[in-house]
């Protein structure tokens, strides 16, 4: 599994398991707790949540399966990096260390590793800024980042982070697919050239893209599903990293290994052609 390196140092993996949609029924618990054990048995390390999901209950589910993992000695804390982020009607300086607060006792977690604004909300920038600043001085956050900002506001948090004289963002997590290719234009060389991954969510489409036939094809000639020829061009990308959301082990399987998948020139073009690259700024699209 390849890594990146967030500006803090800090390293992590090219793949991830997402959560969405998680902790939304009480008949489900039981077996998101199981896939989200499966995957960390799997060898997955980096696990994507938020607040919002399920309303905490992801992030609940999350932190049961990793206490058994923990407790079984399946994997070491250390080695794990968890992802959870603040609703922005909770983005206050006050609101924001109250809510970590409250994901880190979901979540069973003395730190959580990164901390992101979801997306833009009422509460300025200034002000979430330093209260993601109190919390990593005060070891509840390891670094923190945002979701959801398009080159404008990454370029208007930078200025926020100059005046204040903050740590660096350490990374912008959108929707990003073959379908969704347009932060390539300028967003990801923007994060590029600051060496600040962009976590990509949705990079399969919610599973959309399984059912295309140009990658159906190529995935026939590679042995590889569809769905995984579509999740491994979006971690090949320089500088991204994919958190697609799995239940099944089969799934979960399929996942971590399109992570080691690299393309020919030609398989490069074929995707393009089916799927082209955006050739103008288009709004960042969210789901």
């Amino acid at each position: 599994m390849h890594h990146l390196n967030l500006p803090n140092g800090l390293s992590m993996p090219v793949l991830g398991l997402g959560t969405w949609r998680m902790g939304e029924a009480s008949g489900s618990r039981a077996a998101e707790i199981t896939a989200v054990r499966s995957a960390i048995d799997m060898g997955y390390r980096l696990i994507d949540t938020a607040e919002m999901y399920g309303e905490g209950g992801a992030e609940t589910i999350v932190g049961l399966a990793l206490a058994e993992a923990l407790c079984a000695g399946a994997v070491k804390r250390e080695e794990l990096l968890v992802v959870s982020k603040v609703y922005p009607h909770n983005a206050s300086r006050r609101g924001t260390v109250s809510a970590c607060e409250r994901s880190r006792k979901r979540l069973g977690l003395d730190r959580i590793d990164v901390y992101l604004l979801h997306w833009r909300g009422s509460h300025p920038l200034a002000e979430t800024v330093e209260a993601m600043e109190s919390l990593v001085q005060a070891g509840h956050i390891g670094s923190w980042g945002v979701s959801n900002f398009d080159v404008d506001d990454m370029q208007e948090l930078s200025a926020v982070i100059t005046r204040l004289s903050a740590s660096a963002c350490a990374t912008n997590q959108v929707y990003f697919s073959l379908s969704e290719r347009g932060p390539e234009f300028s967003l990801l060389p923007w994060m590029r050239e600051r060496a600040m991954p962009l976590m990509a969510y949705s990079p399969i489409d919610q599973g959309s893209l399984a059912g295309d036939d140009t990658l159906a094809q190529i995935g026939r000639e590679r042995s590889l599903t569809a769905a995984q020829v579509a999740l491994a061009w979006v971690v090949s990308r320089p500088g991204v990293v994919a958190i697609p959301k799995a239940s099944s082990v089969r799934h979960l399987q399929e996942n971590l290994a399109a992570g080691s998948v690299s393309f020919s020139d030609d398989e490069l073009r074929r995707i393009d052609k089916r799927f082209a690259p955006p050739k103008k700024k288009t709004p960042l699209s969210m789901i």
